[in-house]
Parts: structure tokens; sequence; C-alpha cells
């Protein structure tokens, strides 16, 4: 309940000021227009839907202006200019009805008035029909419907509830010239905004809909894309605990391995252990923040280029024939790879398989790992699938090219992925390596041994 300084306000205040409040909204709606004067299928896809509109509302306004001007002057006897000007007054504005409805509203109303009154001069007719006549009635109907379609709840609520007072108070002033055309007017534009407003309604919750969709879609691919993130952070975590290990190991045998280490080189390496140590427990508890309640890590060390040729050949044995080319620099060791850039190649070449078993099951298909000026050169070339069929697997092991694209930018590489002209699809990497060490310098030659005197 409403209250003053004084205390509670009778009933009657309150409903006086909900009624008020009630009247400058529906005034509000009646002098404010709901929406940019924009045309109606503005946003349509083709162009002929953009015109609809506008082809439309020509043809209303050329078929009531005549039909208007012709009625008024046979029907009423109403002299040509007058008729003229109403008739032009009362269906010229139609032409507003693709952008400015309500605008339209406010001079067809106003000029419909008019010409009740002007009628109310002429010699009464029992055949006449009033206060609205024929064609204001049918052109009156099309402007409401053009209100529903545009219009908020609020506006078109107080265009109806205007047109039914205004035709009341005509049939109050001239009773025995009243034909019904007020009531008439009032039911069938109620119908009409009726059907306007739903209509109208009904696309703002499709238009939202799709708004929600598109969010919805782009809140589905940051999920998906913080996921992978996630997951390539706790692979990595094993790849950063085992240097990080190596480091505490190092650290803390380095006086039993180095004879005669002075004082401050000790502590310096047990400072360093105990730093590592440290750096450790905030992986593991970072790790822990980064892994799905319930889940547990993964114990089984993480794959690198070794397994590659297990995981062609299992692929194989699922039915999909593939080839691995792998160079030998890599399989002899003398190619270094950071353990990072390993796994992120296995990764790829996994899940570039795994798409090629979901969208193209028995597609020949060729892998190829080697390095290529400083980086290495991950390759996954799959022909066009021979004949149709269901596939393998309905599940990867990630999400696709955007846990490639992820792995690849971790790393500080490149991705190129895109459909041949064959048919097939191509996955392309390349990973940055790390300089590989310089050769060592060659022993100098050992100096020419001089000849004996005898030789000279």
């Amino acid at each position: 309940m409403s209250t003053s300084p004084t205390g509670p306000l009778p009933p009657a205040d309150g409903l006086l000021s909900a009624a008020r409040r009630n009247l400058r909204e529906l005034a509000h709606g009646l002098s404010h227009a709901s929406h940019p004067s924009t045309p109606l299928l503005a946003h349509a896809p083709k162009r002929w839907q953009r015109l609809l509109p506008y082809v439309v509302v020509l043809a209303l306004a050329a078929t009531f202006i005549p039909v208007t001007i012709t009625n008024l002057t046979t029907q009423y006897g109403v002299p040509g200019a007058p008729a003229g000007a109403l008739g032009v007054a009362q269906a010229a504005p139609l032409l507003m009805l693709a952008h400015r409805p309500l605008q339209a509203w406010w001079i067809v109303f106003p000029a419909d008035i008019l010409g009740a009154l002007v009628l109310l001069a002429q010699p009464a007719d029992p055949h006449d029909v009033w206060p609205w006549t024929p064609p204001v009635i049918v052109a009156y109907l099309f402007l409401l419907l053009a209100l529903g379609l545009r219009e908020t709840r609020r506006t078109v609520i107080a265009v109806w509830a205007v047109t039914g007072a205004a035709g009341a108070v005509l049939h109050l002033i001239a009773p025995d010239r009243s034909s019904g055309s007020a009531l008439l007017l009032t039911i069938l534009g109620g119908v009409v905004l009726v059907i306007g407003g739903a209509v109208r309604e009904r696309g703002v919750a499709q238009r939202r809909l799709a708004e929600q969709e598109t969010i919805s879609e782009a809140e589905r691919a940051q999920r998906t894309l913080l996921e992978e993130r996630t997951r390539i952070a706790r692979e990595l975590h094993d790849v950063v605990a085992h240097h990080m290990s190596v480091i505490t190991v190092q650290a803390d045998s380095a006086p039993y391995r180095i004879s005669g280490l002075p004082k401050a080189a000790e502590e310096e390496f047990t400072a360093i252990a105990a730093a590592a140590r440290e750096s450790l427990g905030e992986m593991r508890r970072l790790l822990s923040v980064l892994r799905s309640e319930g889940t547990e890590g993964d114990r089984a060390p993480q794959p690198g280029l070794d397994r590659l040729q297990q995981l062609v050949e299992a692929t194989v044995r699922a039915g999909l024939p593939a080839e691995l080319a792998l160079s030998k620099e890599l399989t002899s060791g003398r190619g270094k790879v950071p353990p990072a850039v390993a796994l992120s190649a296995y990764r790829i070449v996994q899940e570039a398989l795994a798409n090629v078993v979901r969208h193209a099951p028995g597609a020949r298909t060729r892998v190829l790992v080697a390095p290529e000026r400083g980086h290495l050169l991950v390759l996954v070339v799959n022909e066009r699938a021979a004949t149709r069929a269901s596939p393998l697997e309905t599940s990867g092991t990630g999400h696709g090219l955007v846990g490639m694209r992820e792995r690849v930018r971790l790393t500080g590489g490149t991705l190129d992925t895109g459909p041949l002209p064959d048919g097939g699809f191509r996955v392309a990497a390349r990973m940055p390596l790390p300089p590989a060490a310089a050769p060592s310098a060659p022993p100098p030659a050992a100096p020419p041994t001089p000849l004996p005197p005898e030789d000279l």
C-alpha cells in the first residue's frame, strides 16, 4: 500500500495514482514509436521480400484515394474540393505504413473524425453509413494491422481505446445518424490488432530464440576451447614436472657427485632444490584446480613420437588404411624434439586420424612426421572415401581442429587445414624445434714431424 509522511494513502488515492500512471503510459505509447523508422521487412534475405511492403502501400494508396473521393462525392454529396482534400488526408498517409505507421495514424485518425463532422452538414440519407464510411473502415483496418505488426501492446491498446472512444462520442453527438459503423470498427479493429500483435510477438520470439542460439553457440565454442586448454595443461603438467624433478635430483646430489664444492655453492644448490620442490607443489595444486571433480589423474606416461607407430597400427586394425612415414633422424634419436612438441605432434596425428574415421571412413590416409628447416612438420592427408559408409566411431579424443589449433599455438607453430581438390582433407602443422647443438670443433692437426737431417 502507498504511504505518505502522515500515514498510508487511502485506497481511492492509490487507484487514482495507478489510473494517472496508466494514462501517462498510454499517452507516451501514442506519442513515441517503439521502433526505428526502418521498413517492415528491411532484414529479409531476398530483395523482393524487402520491396514487398512498398508495393503493398503503393497499391493501398492508389486504391483508396480515388475510392474515398468518389464515395464522398457520389454517396454523400460532398463538393469536389472538400472531398478531394478529405480523400487525400484519409488515404495518402497509407504510404507511411511500411516504416512509420504510428505517424500515419496521427494523420489518418484526425482526418477520419473531420470527415465524419463534414458529413453531418450533408443531408441525411437512411442508407448512409456514419460516422465511418466503408472506405474509411477498410483503410483504417489496414492501418491498425500495420500498427499491430510494429508497435508494442501498450501502443495498440491505446490506439484501440482512442478509436472506440471517438466512435462513442460521435454516436452521442448524432445518435439518429449513427448506423453502427463505430461499433463495427471497434470490434473489427480489436480483432485486427490482436492478429497483428500475435504475429509481431511471434516474430520477436523467433528473433530472440535465434539470438539465444547464437549466444549459446558462442558459449559452447568458448567452453570447448577452455576444456581443450585445460586438457592440454593437464598433459603438459607431466612434462614440466619431469624436468622439475630432474632439477631437484641434480641439485640435491650435486654436493655428493662433485667433490670440493665451496660452501656457497652447496648452499646455492640447496636453495635450487628447495625452490624446485616448492614449484612442484604449486604445480600439483594447479593441476588439482584444472582437474574435474571426481576424476583421477592419468598415471600413464604422456605419449610422444615413439608411440606414433602403435597409433597408426591401431588405426589400421580399426579398418582405416593408413601409412606412417617417420623421419630416420627422429627414429634414430639424432633429432632432439622437446617433450611438449612431441606430445603435441602425437595428439595432432591422433585427432586427425580420428576425424578421418568419423568423417571419411575407409579413406586412404598418409601420415608424415619429419624435421624441416628448424621445424617439426606433421602432415596428415586423407583421400576421399571410396564409398559412403557409416563412421567407425562417433566420439573423438579431443575437440577436433580446436584442439589442434591450441596445441600448435602453444608451441609457437602454425596450422594449415582444409579440403583438397580431389575431395580429401589435409592437416599440416609446423612447430619450431630448438636450435641444434653446434658440432664440436675438430682437434687441431698435429704439426708435421721434421725430417731428419740426412733427408734434407
